[in-house]
Parts: structure tokens; C-alpha cells; sequence
């Protein structure tokens, strides 16, 4: 009862964007409520999806992970050989997208920045469980290291990327291969837009979130029942990365936040936290928009700025060390 009216604030184009998004017609129906969920979304980020930039090439190959495989599709702008490469983790609240819900997202950001984007599609909850999903990420990760000139990418200029639960997986996969001594030189920067990190309450969350962006309490709850094994993760410092040493050996980052998100003060608290330990980055709140607004590009000049804004703090990032 003490929610913001957030419908009546959002800016002219987020309100744009939502009541532009295609209804889905004549789907098929399926039993499984989350297979349901699932196709749904595919099907109704198949209409933003339409009309991204062009690539010069599209590639995709497995990468071994204990016996199994996780696909990576590379985007590559340009003819040109060793370029900088950000891996791109997608977002969906573990349960939900892949690395065809997010090609638009990946499109724009290879084609302003000029790198080549390796989106990961991970395994999702439930059917994997806390922490496979960051396992699978390093994984890849680890393999564009070892292997990326073989596929024309400059492995020691590597940046992560991510979105909503692809930010925290973002951050999560460095951490992950920082305290367990990897080499993580490779990554000179983060792009991560409207992450969770561990906040368990915030003044954010009490004020934001509905069924207009699938972040009501119920819903934020549902998703961390399908991906952690048990409660006891829930502390767990790569679950709740603000457990985690945040006080050193991470590279620049750049954190986005939108205005009327639950998941706002996650972003804010991130930023204070890595700021305070006088690590490099940027903070920026997009005025107006709601969460997952990058996949409204088509209409959100919102969203190409955010993708703008992260590609040129990436490119910082390069010439720094350069």
C-alpha cells in the first residue's frame, strides 16, 4: 500500500515502449507454468529484437564445462583481427532469456564500441542450481583467455557485461576467479546495468516494483527459490556479493541504474561501496525509465544512451592501459 504510483512518472518513451510491446497471440500453451514463462518471453523480445545493427560475423561454438557445454555467440563489428572483446551475460532472473532475447543488446554495444561480444548462455533454474551459472561464465571466460586470438580477439583486453541478473553474474564471475588466484588482468572493465548484488531490503524495493516489471516481492523471492540450492546461500559471498571483498583487485566499473527500480538501491549501494574503496567508477541513473529498459532501444533513446554511455566508459578502459 505505500507504493509509488510509478506508472504516472515513468518518462514519455519508457511509457512509449510499454504500450508498444506486442501482446502475444495465438501462442502455444504448455502445462509447465515456467516452460510458459520461458517461451513467452522469447517470443515477446523477438519484436525488440528486430532491426539491430548488422555484424560483419556471427559465430558460435561450445565450450566444455564438467561434460557438458555452454554455447557463446561472438558478434563480430569489423573485419578487423584482435579486437578487445566484452563478455556479455544476459539478464531474465536466472530463469528466464539466452543469448537470443538479448541480440539486439550485444548488436548495439559491438557496433558503438568496436569489440567483439561473446554473449554466454549459461544453464538456467532450476535446472542449475547456485553456483553453476557463475562456474559456466569463468568457464567461458577462461577459454577466451586461453584460446581468443584463435577466434580474433585481443584475450589480454576482455571487459565483462551484463544486465539485471547478468550484471550480478558479471561481477560474480570476477570475484569468483580473483579469490581463487585465476588470472584476471584480462578483464579491464564492467558494464553492469540494474544488478542485484545481496540487498535483502531497501528503501527502493518497498517503494518500486509491480506486475509492469515482473519485480514485485513475490516475484523477486520466486526467482531466488529457483536458483539457490538452499537458504543457507543466501549469505554466501557470491550470492550476496556485498559478503564479498569489494575493497580491492577489481577493475573499473561501470554501474547503470533505472530511476523507478526495486533493485535501484542494489546499483546506488554498489557504487558507494567501490567509490569509498577508491576504485574506478562511474555511477548514472536513467531518469524516468524502468528496469530492463535496454531492451527498448527500438523506441528508448534512454536505452541507446545507456549502451552509449557504457561502451565509451569500456573504451576508457582500453586506452588507459594502453
Amino acid at each position: 500500500m505505500n507504493k509509488v504510483d510509478v506508472l504516472s512518472r515513468l518518462s514519455v518513451e519508457m511509457k512509449e515502449a510499454l504500450n508498444c510491446s506486442p501482446q502475444i497471440a495465438e501462442q502455444e500453451t504448455f502445462s509447465d507454468p515456467l516452460h510458459q514463462m520461458r517461451c513467452d518471453y522469447e517470443k515477446g523480445r523477438a519484436f525488440w529484437n528486430e532491426g539491430g545493427p548488422d555484424m560483419h560475423n556471427i559465430r558460435e561454438l561450445d565450450v566444455a564445462f564438467k561434460g557438458n557445454k555452454v554455447k557463446a555467440r561472438l558478434y563480430y563489428p569489423t573485419s578487423n583481427l584482435q579486437s578487445p572483446a566484452l563478455l556479455y551475460i544476459h539478464g531474465g532472473g536466472f530463469i528466464v532469456g539466452s543469448i537470443n532475447t538479448h541480440d539486439r543488446i550485444m548488436r548495439i554495444l559491438a557496433k558503438k564500441s568496436g569489440a567483439v561480444v561473446i554473449g554466454i548462455d549459461y544453464t538456467l533454474s532450476p535446472e542449475a542450481k547456485y553456483p553453476q551459472a557463475i562456474e559456466e561464465c569463468v568457464a567461458v571466460s577462461q577459454f577466451f583467455l586461453r584460446h581468443g586470438p584463435e577466434y580474433g580477439i585481443d584475450s589480454q583486453n576482455m571487459g565483462y557485461a551484463g544486465d539485471s541478473a547478468g550484471a550480478y553474474l558479471s561481477l560474480a564471475s570476477y570475484l569468483w576467479q580473483r579469490d581463487a588466484k585465476m588470472d584476471t588482468g584480462y578483464i579491464k572493465g564492467m558494464l553492469l546495468y540494474y544488478g542485484l548484488y545481496g540487498l535483502k531490503d531497501s528503501c527502493s524495493r518497498r517503494l518500486y516494483g509491480g506486475e509492469w516489471d515482473g519485480l514485485t516481492k513475490a516475484d523477486l523471492n520466486y526467482y531466488q527459490e529457483m536458483y539457490l540450492k538452499s537458504d543457507e546461500d543466501i549469505n554466501a559471498v557470491y550470492n550476496c556479493l556485498f559478503n564479498n571483498d569489494l575493497s580491492q583487485n577489481i577493475p573499473p566499473c561501470f554501474i547503470a541504474s533505472s530511476e523507478f527500480d526495486p533493485l535501484l538501491d542494489d546499483s546506488e549501494a554498489l557504487y558507494k561501496i567501490l567509490d569509498h574503496h577508491s576504485i574506478s567508477c562511474e555511477y548514472k541513473m536513467y531518469p524516468g525509465t524502468l528496469h530492463a529498459f535496454l531492451h527498448y532501444s527500438k523506441v528508448m533513446e534512454a536505452a541507446n544512451q545507456a549502451l552509449a554511455d557504457g561502451t565509451r566508459f569500456f573504451l576508457n578502459c582500453l586506452n588507459n592501459e594502453r
